[in-house]
């Protein structure tokens, strides 16, 4: 492999006096051909057209140490040496103007000589690979004008204690995004763990899927914390409930308007886009909003500008945009109800958050968790004595327990009981009562429905429902009643092929549960919410 260097020039490190005593001095550039260790096949040295004089000197010196080094100069032109926009212009140039080889050639980007800035810059480029090399720090040292040199290579895997830092620093991303609660669940863990590196690493819309209870407003916010912590939002977090806007009230809320705009406009609003520049806007409930307020909301996520209402005049606001669903937005882009644009532009990230029935191993560290939270905002402790406790978990993990409003209903739950608990002990008697209460609560719910049709109307446009068969309607009613008593769409799958699976060499009920459902344009997150 050959071996080349790239550096600029040092106006002051590699002058040396550029007399005769300059030989007897350290100059980074010339030492860089002195060292054994390290032969260099060829050196390219960066100069500004005011330094000829210099380089000649210095290509001269070097050329003489080092008769074998082939030595070519390229000339960057920045009139002002600490102006970062010219200093990476004009070095992004020569990387476009190089002829690179990494097959055949082993690169180095000397960073010790050159400004501050244009050090930064070098460390820009070559970890952006357009400089495909790795780093070279030279020093001065007690042996000789020669000093000394390190190479740093920028794949920081391989320095344990950066590696282990940068671990930590994952491990905390994910516990802030989880409120530093231990889950359990697997698929909810992974989630976690690449929203965490999503949330760091992008600035693109998210949208947040699941039923209503599920976390996803908290999930916002803690997404919003995460950023600001890293310094990568500056502004605010604006979170409103689409199912809130309505007509011209819509789109005043979002995008403001000037006065006079409707009747009752007496003073110009800014609107929550531009309240949400620099920071996070979360849309709660995106399925709700108006299709006007959907083209406008489209517009201003890819060009950063937007009309306000009445206005004559386009403003502007970056922000980053997360949005939350309990719907079906595929279905709603069928039905004319959402648009297909907006939902291709939302949908570069989507993380769909499980039921808590879905996760029930983490009922009881969210538990812990709510127990937690109340005794921050009562200011006294309260915990389960030892058999409440047992009692109180056993009828969270049975089949009793709907959780229809998921953490919403353990939220209210544990503030029922923590305030009724006397000296701050929940006992047998405040757990039996409690659930009592949460039977009554969702007892509406629990109706057998004798009718086939009664159970589709729930998940099935009208029209797609009178189109059905009565063999289809009977056989389908049945597979979404089974899927709303299971946890999750594999133990649903298990149920309906019960007998045929032990038949397959390979088996994925699974998948042939979401097959069958997609027949009717259903999946099987959808078949629960609507439960």
């Amino acid at each position: 492999m050959k071996t080349v260097l790239i550096g600029l020039l040092g106006a002051r490190l590699d002058h040396g006096g550029l007399g005769r005593k300059r030989h007897e001095r350290w100059r980074p550039t010339v030492s860089l051909v002195m060292h054994d260790s390290l032969p260099v096949d060829e050196f390219v040295l960066l100069h500004h057209p005011g330094e000829q004089q210099l380089a000649d000197i210095t290509v001269a010196d070097m050329r003489a140490l080092s008769p074998n080094t082939e030595i070519t100069t390229h000339l960057v032109d920045y009139a002002d040496p600490w102006d970062f926009e010219q200093v990476y212009s004009q070095l992004l140039d020569f990387t476009r103007s190089y002829a690179f080889d990494p097959e055949q050639s082993e690169y180095y980007v000397h960073i010790t000589t050159g400004t501050h800035v244009a050090q930064i810059c070098l460390y820009l480029l070559t970890e952006a690979n357009y400089l495909p090399g790795k780093l070279l720090q030279a020093s001065p040292s007690k042996e000789g004008v020669q000093g000394s040199y390190r190479i740093i290579d920028l794949d920081l895997s391989r320095y344990d204690q950066i590696a282990s830092r940068f671990e930590k620093e994952a491990r905390d991303g994910i516990a802030y995004l989880k409120s530093g609660i231990e889950t359990r669940n697997a698929a909810f863990n992974r989630l976690i763990s690449q929203l965490e590196q999503v949330s760091i690493k992008s600035s693109a819309p998210m949208l947040l899927t699941g039923p209503t209870g599920a976390g996803k407003s908290r999930l916002a916010k803690r997404i919003y914390e995460l950023k600001k912590q890293r310094g990568q939002a500056t502004g605010r977090l604006v979170e409103v409930n689409c199912a809130t806007l309505r007509g011209d009230n819509a789109m005043s809320a979002l995008f403001g308007h000037v006065k006079g705009a409707f009747t009752g406009a007496l003073s110009p609003r800014m609107g929550l886009l531009r309240e949400a520049d620099k920071g996070i806007l979360f849309l709660d409930e995106i399925g709700e909003l108006g299709l006007d307020e959907q083209a406008m909301l489209l517009r201003a996520v890819e060009d950063k500008v937007f009309m306000p209402l009445g206005g004559d005049r386009e403003t502007g606001s970056d922000f980053q945009l997360i949005v939350g669903t309990n719907r079906n937005l595929y279905e709603q882009v069928r039905t004319g109800q959402f648009r297909e644009d907006l939902l291709a532009r939302i949908n570069l990230w989507t993380y769909e958050l499980p039921a808590l029935k879905q996760r029930i191993e983490d009922f009881e560290p969210n538990l812990e968790h709510e127990l937690q939270q109340f005794t921050v905002k009562a200011g006294y402790k309260v915990s389960f004595n030892k058999a409440a406790r047992a009692q109180y978990l056993a009828f969270a993990y049975s089949a009793e327990a709907l959780w229809r409003a998921n953490f919403r209903d353990l939220n209210s739950s544990v503030t029922r009981m923590a305030t009724l608990a006397t000296g701050g002990r929940i006992t047998e008697d405040i757990v039996t009562g409690e659930i009592e209460r949460l039977k009554q609560a969702w007892s509406g719910f629990i109706r057998e429905k004798t009718c086939a049709t009664e159970i589709l109307a729930e998940v099935l446009p009208a029209e797609t429902l009178s189109e059905l068969d009565l063999f289809d309607r009977m056989q389908l009613a049945e597979v979404v009643r089974v899927c709303r008593e299971s946890r999750s769409m594999a133990e649903a799958g298990r149920k309906l092929y019960n007998a045929s699976r032990n038949l397959k060499a390979s088996v994925n009920d699974s998948h042939r549960l979401k097959q069958y459902l997609q027949r009717f344009g259903l999946t099987f997150q959808a078949v629960c919410m609507q439960g």
